[in-house]
């Protein structure tokens, strides 16, 4: 009875053909075999499931072989390969470092990197996740990476290069590894589908290779698992069913929702989430990588070359974008980026989820940013009194000289008329004198002026009317900071006072 093998061991590449997205690290490595330009220590870091083990192991096959191709690939047909693919050579030690991480299991590979080979050409030690290796053992293997005997190389593999102490990475050539594109992985699992006799839908692949993030075989075991899930014809609502991802049909339904002002489909969407038991994370992250696709359109439009779409999708895509602004797509995803790293410490993830919903559909309702800086510089202008939008007050015109003849009479006004003055109480004795009456003010008759047409008061005729009512109490400074706290509420928190 046959072991059944999974589809990313099966399909793992054993030549450097088969080695997909890695093309300049490849054509190095052949250059290398090719004119004998080889070093003693090799360093390959990247993200999960990009090919650093394996570009190890095939080239680890291409210096061993006993047969090689004219362009330096590994025939896979000697003993050598073959006990390189089973992982039973004498010459080629894969180590773990997260098992061996040790300074007595370094101290080990120091005493016995001195034996000869037994039948390929080099000694060579491949170390996985070296970044797990301990101070002390990276500082125990170090005269032997800088020294060491001939025909020994050493193949390091890591996901978190930062971590490898610097003296290790001046004594490596380093390779960074790419994520594979979507593209890509997409081709790869047509093939393993014709092979596998599979029928299904590219909008299923293309999903599938989102789902990786640049990982190709991370896609070969949702593929895997997929496979295992549905006999028959694979399509896209099929491997959203199985992976537990939300149909984007829901993101189209959101911006429409939104423009139209429905917030109750906020409570939908998240109903039938949490029903369905999808994965919240997960979800927030389509919906960042769905604003991110509309404000990429708002920029370099629907024909952009790095658009990660399928053509079915373009046009609804296209009609989406049109529903937001760049400022509003902005905003949106500096809140969803934000709210990523906020949800997992919510005590309820439903009540989140619907808050995030709301806050995205009420992107439509608020002002923009620069009509609120604008109306906030004229309410300055206008309290201030300097608008530029009022016209200027006209000086008053100089009083004409008076004739010699003519008398100016200032009377005082009746609502503060002149005192009297009032005889003051004096003893019995000594009577004191009343002060005597002043005399009447004469009035003069002064002749009218010659007719001449009425002037406009200017004064009377301007009005500065102000759209917020000053209380008799408030300061003008108080009334300018109450105008900035509502705007400042109105766009929550993204204007502040300096």
């Amino acid at each position: 009875m046959s072991t059944y093998q999974v589809i990313a061991r099966k399909y793992r590449p054993k030549s450097f053909e088969e080695v997909i997205g890695q093309d300049a690290i490849v054509t190095t490595l052949k250059n290398a075999i090719k004119n004998e330009r080889l070093a003693h220590a090799y360093l390959f870091c990247g993200s999960r499931g990009t090919g650093k083990t394996t570009l190890a192991r095939v080239f680890a096959k291409a210096l061993n072989c006993q047969s090689p191709t004219p362009s330096g690939e590994p025939c896979n047909v000697c003993s050598t390969c073959k006990e390189i693919n089973s992982g039973h050579s004498l010459d080629v030690l894969e180590i773990d470092g997260a098992s061996h991480r040790g300074i007595d299991d370094i101290r080990q590979i120091n005493e016995t990197v001195g034996y000869a080979s037994a039948c390929g050409k080099y000694k060579i030690y491949i170390i996985d996740e070296v970044h797990m290796l301990t101070k002390e053992a990276f500082n125990a293997l170090l005269k032997t990476l800088e020294e060491p005997p001939a025909k020994v190389i050493f193949l390091f593999a890591t996901t978190e290069p930062h971590k490898v102490l610097p003296t290790i990475l001046s004594r490596c050539q380093r390779f960074n590894l790419n994520r594979i594109s979507i593209d890509k992985i997409i081709l790869k699992l047509k093939r393993i589908a014709t092979e596998l006799n599979v029928e299904v839908d590219e909008a299923a692949l293309h999903l599938l290779a989102q789902r990786a993030e640049g990982g190709l075989r991370d896609a070969e075991s949702l593929f895997d698992q997929i496979i295992a899930f549905h006999e028959g014809a694979i399509d896209v609502q099929m491997v959203a069913d199985a992976l537990g991802v939300m149909p984007k049909d829901i993101l189209f339904r959101l911006d429409q929702a939104g423009k139209e002002g429905n917030l109750s489909i906020a409570f939908d969407i998240s109903h039938q989430i949490f029903s369905q038991g999808k994965d919240i994370n997960h979800f927030v992250e389509s919906l960042t990588e769905h604003f991110r696709t509309l404000l990429l359109i708002k920029f370099s439009g629907i024909s952009a070359t790095h658009l990660n779409i399928l053509d079915s999708d373009k046009i609804r895509y296209e009609a989406s974008a049109k529903l937001y602004t760049q400022e509003q797509c902005l905003t949106i995803l500096d809140f969803l980026v934000e709210a990523q790293n906020n949800i997992r410490f919510q005590p309820s993830a439903r009540i989140a989820l619907e808050t995030i919903l709301l806050r995205i559909m009420r992107i439509h309702q608020r002002l923009p940013v620069e009509f609120l800086v604008r109306r906030l510089a004229e309410l300055e202008q206008l309290i201030k009194g300097d608008s530029p939008t009022v016209p200027p007050i006209p000086e008053p015109e100089p009083i004409s000289e008076t004739k010699p003849e003519e008398k100016i009479i200032v009377q005082a006004p009746k609502s503060a008329p002149i005192p009297q003055p009032q005889p003051m109480p004096a003893p019995k004795a000594m009577p004191i004198p009343q002060p005597p009456i002043p005399a009447p003010i004469q009035v003069v008759a002064v002749p009218p002026p010659p007719p001449s047409p009425p002037k406009p008061q200017p004064v009377a005729e301007i009005k500065i009317e102000t759209p917020v009512a000053t209380p008799p109490n408030m300061s003008k400074q108080s009334r300018y900071d109450t105008i900035m706290q509502f705007a400042a509420v109105e766009l929550e928190g993204t204007i502040q006072k300096k």
